[in-house]
């Protein structure tokens, strides 16, 4: 990878997001829907309060591994709410933080994305798929 190349110049900056206080189907829906793996969470106040996998999910829905129907899973993940299943805290990185820094957090931490922040505020995610696809370009 380049030198100079920043986490700004592979991140994507349309991104979704939750609230806590959100039902595991929206998040479910979401991810279906737009076909992505992992949506940060905010708070009231929109500030970062954690992360939702599909991983979460499927940690969730363990009904159906005990034999529920697909009902029975549904009426599961509307009962329960993103802040009762999501990773806090969230590994964040800067938009100008090197890309091999962030490469190497990845790798460190285990983890499949990061969240760009500057303060307080969103701006971008980071996620494999990125690396991937500028390796590819």
């Amino acid at each position: 990878m380049e030198a100079d190349l920043t986490v700004r110049d592979l991140m994507d900056r349309d991104v979704k997001t939750l609230n806590h206080n959100d039902k595991l189907t929206i998040a479910d829906e979401l991810m279906r829907m737009d076909r992505i793996r992992r949506l940060p969470v905010i708070d009231d106040e929109e500030e970062l309060v954690g992360i939702v996998s599909q991983r979460d999910l499927f940690r969730s829905a363990l009904a159906r591994a005990l034999g529920y129907g697909e009902r029975a899973q549904q009426r599961l993940m509307d009962q329960l709410l993103v802040k009762e299943v999501m990773t806090k805290p969230v590994q964040t990185i800067g938009p100008d933080a090197p890309i091999a820094e962030a490469a190497r957090l990845m790798r460190d931490k285990k983890i499949g994305c990061l969240l760009v922040t500057q303060g307080e505020r969103i701006v971008g995610i980071l996620t494999e798929g990125d690396f991937v696809r500028h390796l590819v370009n």
